[in-house]
């Protein structure tokens, strides 16, 4: 181990195991953030001053919806990753596909599930796409860094070699101190987006239906492109076009986007209090 490098700490990915069944911190972030998020996202529902009155959609709506977005989070996300990450593999073992509990999901692919399930669920009950595509990428925060945390505990998705004095050797990234990318990953896109979003919140912008979305996307966006510099990209794409990485790649599109949704949603009149 080269002189400095912090040895990885000696997490175990199980948390605990009952016979053949284990419980993986993973699937606990999962669970977790989805529970925290939804926690949030109903305590947002109920204050009719955040919303200029009251809100679009009912905390039953809301409670109803999880289920929705959870199957979009993780059928977008896996089918993200076997068509955006790795589909030559998977065309040859199609069966892995299915197999979750052997990893390998895309946030990009789970952004997208999320959104068909934003837009099918709310044409459902007759309310506001935006505004329920804002309550949750509001709450979604919480599972995004949660999650980062995860990928660390797993000791994956490892940063690029490096020698900043927190540099660690990952046990599956070879001899070479790294970055821990995951934990930039989880403070930028995780905790200070939440923070963003939040304040943005509590300044008014679910007046304006689809703000909240449009900064999300944007905000992401950056923050992904940025933590992209400092980890290693997957092994089997490497570099692509300019040196990016497939996450800069598909975030740029995000960020456009973004802006698109951020710039239609300050042309709409804000909702007022009575």
């Amino acid at each position: 181990m080269p002189l400095y490098a912090i040895p990885f700490p000696a997490f175990d990915p199980v948390l605990v195991s009952f016979g053949p069944i284990a419980i993986r911190w993973y699937a606990l972030a999962y669970i977790v953030g989805i529970l925290l998020g939804w926690l949030y996202a109903r305590t947002v529902i109920r204050s009719e001053k955040l919303w200029g009155g009251p809100a679009p959609l009912t905390v039953t709506d809301f409670d109803d919806f999880v289920l929705w977005v959870t199957l979009g989070i993780i059928l977008g996300g896996r089918l993200g990753y076997v068509l955006f990450y790795n589909p030559s593999y998977f065309v040859a073992h199609p069966l892995e596909s299915l197999q979750l509990w052997k990893g390998g999901m895309s946030f990009h692919g789970g952004f997208l599930g999320c959104v068909l399930a934003v837009v099918l669920f709310a044409r459902h009950r007759g309310i506001s796409i935006l505004s329920l595509g804002d309550l949750t990428c509001a709450a979604g925060t919480i599972g995004i860094f949660l999650g980062r945390i995860a990928n660390f505990i797993n000791g994956e998705l490892w940063g690029r070699p490096t020698d900043v004095p927190w540099a660690m050797v990952f046990p599956t990234g070879g001899p070479l101190p790294r970055h821990p990318s995951q934990l930039y990953e989880a403070v930028l896109e995780g905790l200070v987006l939440f923070v963003v979003l939040t304040a943005l919140i509590r300044a008014g912008a679910l007046k304006r239906p689809g703000f909240i979305l449009g900064a999300f996307a944007f905000g992401y966006g950056v923050a992904r492109a940025i933590c992209e510099q400092f980890r290693e990209p997957d092994a089997q794409l490497g570099f692509l076009w300019g040196g990016l990485t497939m996450g800069t790649l598909l975030s740029l599109p995000l960020m456009l986007a973004g802006l698109a949704i951020i710039w239609a949603a300050m042309r709409r009149q804000p909702a007022r209090s009575t």
